[in-house]
């Protein structure tokens, strides 16, 4: 499908998922060399990085272990840059290596909550993979470990994001276009 229609909006295919797949496959072989021998946790936002995660750990080779929390921070095409934690994590994170997997990195908000989270729990290092980057919305200062493809500041669907809930279960991504 090149274009779709989810409710009153209309997208159009914008990375296609052969390449979202082999830079997938990219982050992982960097993770699977840079952690080699840590055992990291790698832990899951929901539920827009739910694809990108299960791609991913089909790609780790490394002893790891997987949990996932889930946040909001979007109401529709906005971000209201408010961060609701809605399930947390139940595991130790004491020294442990953390890698944080998302879907997308867009203002940093979200991302920074997470962090600081973590932090507090004494862990022994926090890293970020994200499947898509938007370099021109980012307003934080910190560092962004592996990054799948850096994209303008447009609204997208598929792979795992969606538009009030729909969209997710596309093997494509696609911008919206009116």
């Amino acid at each position: 499908m090149k274009e779709v229609q989810l409710n009153d909006k209309r997208f159009r295919i914008n990375i296609a998922g052969d390449n979202i797949l082999k830079e997938v496959k990219r982050i992982a072989s960097e993770i699977n060399l840079d952690l080699a021998d840590k055992k990291p946790l790698f832990i899951v936002v929901l539920n827009g990085a739910f694809m990108f995660a299960s791609d991913l750990m089909k790609n780790i080779d490394i002893d790891c272990e997987i949990s996932f929390v889930k946040l909001a921070s979007y109401q529709g095409t906005k971000s209201t840059e408010k961060v609701k934690e809605l399930i947390g994590l139940n595991e130790d994170l004491t020294n442990r290596h953390i890698v944080v997997v998302e879907d997308i990195v867009d203002t940093g908000i979200t991302m920074e909550g997470i962090i600081a989270d973590l932090h507090e729990k004494n862990v022994a290092e926090v890293r970020i993979a994200t499947l898509l980057f938007k370099p021109n919305a980012f307003q934080k200062d910190y560092k962004v470990d592996y990054i799948g493809i850096e994209i303008p500041n447009d609204f997208i669907v598929g792979y795992g994001l969606d538009y009030d809930g729909l969209g997710r279960n596309l093997q494509d991504i696609y911008k919206i276009i009116d």
